[in-house]
């Protein structure tokens, strides 16, 4: 198989991200890939939480040098002019809640195959933890991982939310316009592979145990970078919903805050 090389119009996109961060935020990112890693294959799983950090996220990437393939929903690639730009810069639709949503699976393992860098968020939404912490995963990214041997690196990433209200044109201005104001600091880190040995995916319930080390090993990454906040967050959107019906239950029993 050919080995997958970034489209130009992805390229440029990741310098638009970093252009679009710059005016809401001052985005800080530390960490990175382990050098073994750089040509991948690698799959990045991300906490996810609020409307505007995929952004900062990709612009985290063109920091780092790196020009990962998004796992995104299918109602992206659906959109006018935004669709097209989804297919032509490589990325990778995930039909949830759809009966061919198993063959995303496919996709993600050829792309892998290909050399790329896969970025996906395993929690599969927005996290409606009242802390923010990040949510029990779904298990897709883990059944990839474990399927391929592909190396899972933690990416946390904090402060985004400051910028992007949950939803609705008028609160999102408003967010929009104080983020313009304060300038939020926006921190995204590379942290470590998450060690998934001893994991033997032909035993049931594999899955669940390598997608509960994975969000363990990005709470992890994710406690230094909100050290000063660490139950609830300092900013909180009052339209973003809340429930404790996903909580993820950190490493050691301990609550994530």
């Amino acid at each position: 198989m050919a080995r997958w090389r970034a489209p130009r119009i992805w390229l440029v996109l990741l310098g638009v991200a970093r252009a679009v961060v710059f005016p809401v935020a001052r985005l800080r990112v530390s960490g990175g890939l382990p050098p073994q890693l750089r040509d991948g294959p690698v799959i990045l799983a991300v906490n996810h939480i609020g409307p505007f950090d995929p952004v900062a996220v990709t612009a985290a990437c063109r920091v780092a040098g790196l020009a990962p393939r998004l796992m995104a929903t299918g109602g992206l690639f659906r959109a006018p002019v935004v669709g097209s730009v989804m297919r032509a810069s490589g990325h990778i639709r995930i039909n949830r809640r759809q009966a061919n949503v198993a063959a995303a699976v496919d996709d993600v393992t050829r792309a892998l195959a290909a050399g790329s860098h896969v970025l996906g968020y395993p929690e599969g939404r927005i996290t409606l933890d009242p802390g923010m912490w990040p949510e029990r995963g779904k298990t897709g990214l883990a059944r990839i991982a474990l399927g391929t041997g592909a190396p899972v690196v933690a990416v946390a990433q904090w402060g985004a939310h400051e910028v992007a209200a949950w939803g609705g044109v008028g609160p999102t201005v408003r967010a929009l316009a104080r983020a313009l104001f304060r300038r939020p600091v926006v921190r995204v880190h590379f942290g470590a592979v998450v060690d998934l040995s001893g994991i033997d995916p032909a035993v049931p319930g594999a899955a669940q145990r390598a997608t509960d080390r994975i969000i363990d090993a990005i709470t992890a990454e994710l406690r230094p970078l909100r050290a000063d906040e660490p139950r609830l967050p300092r900013y909180i959107d009052p339209v973003r919903p809340l429930t404790l019906q996903r909580r993820h239950r950190a490493a050691g029993g301990r609550s994530p805050g």
